[in-house]
């Protein structure tokens, strides 16, 4: 629905796409679809079962020049390590009047600074990086994008509260997963701190 108050049809590339159900349900909607995924079985999956052909995440720069109306990067950029390529390659590949967008997990949120170092979405090592909304600001607009809307991701205040609690006690504790899950998105009404957020990206030629 965030998609389509952008744009109703076109092209667009998932970066890390998994298994690319997004991608098929994308092209079941009539977008022309594309996706890049560095692990093999996901990929290996995407063909045979979602019957869509998805290239390994070192065939990026293969991809043509201002092709895509849309670019997402569901829960991705954090695990990505070299930022600037990837920024540059999303700025290369995205047409003048297209759109990023881009899930984070947001440190700044309540659950976070409940479970502390036990915070999941730390998910330590494989989350090279972290984004407030002002270090995301910072480094889109290095490249001459602009956000333009800001979206909460609101259930991942629960998911992320009840892997913590399973972290911080040894077990899972449903009851105060939840708790926690809806006290964070009611801290996160008043600065907009939700557990994760989705970036909506417009491109600039400014």
């Amino acid at each position: 629905k965030i998609i389509n108050s952008k744009k109703q049809n076109g092209k667009i590339l998932d970066i890390g796409c998994g298994t690319a159900e997004f991608l098929k349900y994308c092209k079941n909607k009539n977008w022309e679809v594309a996706g890049i995924e560095p692990n093999d079985k996901a990929r290996e999956i995407s063909e045979t079962k979602n019957h869509l052909h998805i290239i390994p995440e070192n065939e990026i720069t293969k991809l043509e020049s201002n092709s895509f109306d849309i670019i997402t990067l569901w829960h991705v950029l954090e695990h990505i390590s070299d930022l600037n390529f990837q920024i540059s390659e999303i700025k290369r590949l995205l047409k003048k009047e297209g759109y990023v967008f881009i899930a984070v997990p947001n440190h700044l949120c309540y659950d976070a600074f409940k479970y502390k170092e036990y915070w999941a979405a730390w998910d330590v090592p494989r989350h090279l990086y972290h984004f407030t909304q002002s270090s995301m600001k910072t480094l889109v607009q290095k490249y001459n994008f602009q956000i333009e809307e800001i979206f909460p991701m609101k259930l991942d205040a629960f998911y992320v509260s009840l892997l913590s609690e399973k972290y911080l006690n040894k077990k899972i504790n449903y009851f105060s997963a939840f708790l926690t899950g809806l006290k964070s998105n009611h801290k996160a009404k008043t600065n907009n701190n939700f557990s994760s957020l989705i970036y909506v990206i417009k491109n600039s030629n400014v």
